[in-house]
Order: structure tokens, then C-alpha cells, then sequence
């Protein structure tokens, strides 16, 4: 697999496409069907579904689940997918851990999320923050894709009111000067998306009538940096919270042992995470 590790540090993202080949998305396809289902586990919020049910008509009922791999052996040993490591320990460290996993599922008129870097809401020590963007769905511009500004900004910039429908949040940042800049990652099924933590990144409304846009989103960081998330104030604040998984390499802070503090949860549709206005 032949990464551009100099675009991803130049420009702030990489694409790899087929990174996960067909029976993997099948799986995939599957497992997202009955976490919604509540085959996983029922999560607060949880509608009722029967079999008579499609697919669609459930997954049309949610947004996103936040941590599913801890519901889901499908979901956790995607963490660790070799190729995504092999990308990962060659842009962030030898030793890389994860911290968090999204499973969304935009479905036909689903609004996107604004503006943002990941780092305003997952702070690491070191700058190490990587998201891998899986695309479970071909992401297309009329089904909500992922818009990137190329370039990461030197610092975590000024989040402003949202006044936009297109967006599920209440807040985003500003970028009218760098609008021009901006560009869509439409991307097949089965490719992956790197993105750095500081690289500001957005979604428009699935404005599709038939057309889900599915995907699971991971989050990593290096090993050797703690991580001084309090998850959005839900936990109490911490210098290192310890809710991790090691997916490569060694853990200096191993002596210290791990946690479980954050249990699965559903993404509302008017999001209010973390906010400075």
C-alpha cells in the first residue's frame, strides 16, 4: 500500500481508496443494520423495530451511535485493522491507541455537521489526533460527502453561531475566507479517509431522496501522549483519561491500567457537544 505520507502532513488528509475490500464492507453493512436493531445491545433511545422492518426503515430512524465498538466485536476488531495500522504507525508514532468510534448513518435528508477540527473536542498533548473516515457507502456531494479545507491551521480556531440547515450543531467555525479553498472527498465504498486533527472538516445534508450515507469513523492518537479529555464535560476532568485501546506498538502508560468509562450512545439530531459561544 503506497500512502502519501507527505500529502497527509502537507495538506492535513490522505486518501487510501480500497482499503477495506468487498466481503469486510458486507460485514460491515451487516453489523450496522443489527446494532441498530438492537442485536448489540439496546442503547437509551432505542426504538422499537420487528423483523417485518427493512433495514433502511430502522437505519432511517438514527443518526449515529457514538462508541460501537464496545457493543460490537465487528466494530472493536475494525480498530485494528492491519492496513489502517500500517498507515497509522507510519503518520502519528510506532505506537498508536484508539479512543473513540463513530458509526453514522446519514440517511435520505439528514442534516451534515459543520465546520470543526477534531481537536477542539479531543484534546491530545502532542497533536497526534487522526481521524479514519471508513466509507461504508459511496460519499458523493449529493448524499452529504465530506467537504475538507486542505492545510492544517496552526491553532484551533474561534467556533461562531451556526445559522446553516445544512448542519445538525449549533455552533461552527467560521471559514468565509477560506471558503474558495474548500473541497469535496467524494470517495467509493471500501475507502478511507486520514485526516489530522487540526484539519478543519465538514458534511452537508444527504439531499437524496434513496441514499444512505453510511460510515464508521475512528479516532487515534500516539501512545506516548496522554489525553486530557473530560468527553465533552461527561466525565470528570482527568490528565490522562485511560478509556483506550492500544492497536499498535507498545504503551508507556500501560502501568497504569485502562477503564471503561463512556458507554455507547446515540448522536441527537440537534447536536450540542461542546460549545464556546
Amino acid at each position: 500500500m503506497n500512502t502519501d505520507i507527505n500529502a497527509y502532513n502537507d495538506l492535513g488528509y490522505v486518501v487510501v481508496p480500497d482499503l477495506f475490500n468487498v466481503d469486510e464492507i458486507a460485514s460491515l453493512k451487516k453489523e450496522t443494520a443489527d446494532i441498530f436493531r438492537g442485536k448489540r445491545g439496546v442503547i437509551e433511545g432505542m426504538l422499537d423495530t420487528d423483523e417485518s422492518m427493512s433495514d433502511e426503515d430502522v437505519l432511517k430512524k438514527y443518526v449515529a451511535i457514538h462508541f460501537p465498538h464496545k457493543l460490537s466485536p465487528v466494530i472493536y476488531e475494525s480498530l485494528f485493522h492491519q492496513r489502517i495500522t500500517d498507515v497509522l504507525t507510519k503518520i502519528i508514532s510506532p505506537n498508536v491507541k484508539c479512543m473513540q468510534s463513530m458509526l453514522f448513518v446519514k440517511g435520505p435528508g439528514k442534516a451534515g455537521q459543520s465546520w470543526h477540527q477534531d481537536e477542539f473536542y479531543i484534546p491530545t498533548r502532542d497533536q497526534s489526533l487522526t481521524g479514519v473516515w471508513i466509507a461504508i457507502d459511496d460519499a458523493t456531494v449529493e448524499n452529504g460527502c465530506l467537504w475538507i479545507i486542505p492545510g492544517k491551521p496552526g491553532y484551533i480556531m474561534k467556533r461562531v453561531e451556526n445559522g446553516s440547515n445544512e448542519y445538525a450543531d449549533v455552533d461552527t467555525v467560521d471559514v468565509t475566507q477560506l471558503a474558495g479553498d474548500a473541497i469535496p472527498v467524494e470517495v467509493k465504498s471500501g475507502s478511507v479517509v486520514f485526516f489530522h486533527g487540526y484539519t478543519l472538516h465538514s458534511s452537508l445534508r444527504n439531499k437524496t431522496t434513496n441514499c444512505f450515507r453510511t460510515a464508521l469513523v475512528n479516532h487515534y492518537m500516539s501512545a506516548e501522549s496522554m489525553l486530557p479529555w473530560d468527553q465533552d464535560g461527561n466525565l470528570p476532568a482527568t490528565e490522562d483519561l485511560r478509556d483506550v485501546v492500544l492497536v499498535a506498538g507498545q504503551d508507556p502508560y500501560a502501568w497504569k491500567g485502562t477503564i471503561d468509562a463512556t458507554k455507547p450512545y446515540l448522536r441527537p439530531e440537534k447536536l450540542v457537544i461542546k460549545t464556546t459561544i
